[in-house]
């Protein structure tokens, strides 16, 4: 995986993080740096761990699915794709409120990256050098989240819906990517 493509995925990861952090920018008053990186170290802490999860996985299965990791990594990102964009027609924040407690963020921090342990598993079957990746995954998320809490503080939910929604649309063509690839397409 180059490095195009590593950004455009970790844009992708990072559009429901986007999204949550546009939410929790609706919902502050007054915004400072401080709630700014607090948002940006949980979301892009947990876009880098999740991946890290996912690949020690997919390494302890890889021998035993090689052959048909391309369908798994096609059927992954489809599903985590068509799932943002799904979120992205129904138009509704997830979360409301400006609170940036641990128990909070926490679940916020896991529910956003639960698509990233899945491509974590992918990048065990594509052989993907892991720590650069999460480190790119998770510095892209947390610029990412920290922009969405200021856009949200200043515009409102209006970009919410068109960034999940490119998000997942991105997810969607990474997999048939992965997957025309390995049948032999390009």
């Amino acid at each position: 995986m180059g490095l195009v493509e590593l950004f455009i995925l970790a844009v992708g990861l990072s559009m429901d993080a986007f999204a949550v952090s546009v939410c929790k920018g609706l919902a502050m008053p007054k915004i400072s740096v401080r709630k700014t990186v607090i948002v940006g170290l949980w979301f892009g802490g947990f876009q880098a761990l999740m991946p890290v999860l996912g690949y020690l996985l997919g390494v302890q299965f890889q021998d035993k699915i090689t052959s048909v990791d391309h369908w798994i990594a096609f059927v992954l990102l489809g599903i985590i794709g068509v799932n943002m964009i799904r979120e992205a027609c129904s138009g509704e924040c997830e979360s409301e409120d400006d609170s940036l407690d641990i128990r909070t963020m926490f679940l916020l921090a896991v529910a956003t990256s639960i698509d990233a342990l899945a491509v974590g598993i992918t990048f065990a079957f594509l052989k993907v050098q892991i720590v650069a990746a999460v480190l790119f995954i998770g510095v892209t998320t947390f610029i990412i989240s920290a922009l969405g809490v200021k856009i949200g503080n200043v515009f409102g939910t209006k970009y919410k819906a068109k960034a999940e929604f490119a998000g997942g649309l991105i997810l969607v063509l990474l997999g048939f990517k992965i997957l025309l690839e390995h049948l032999g397409a390009f």
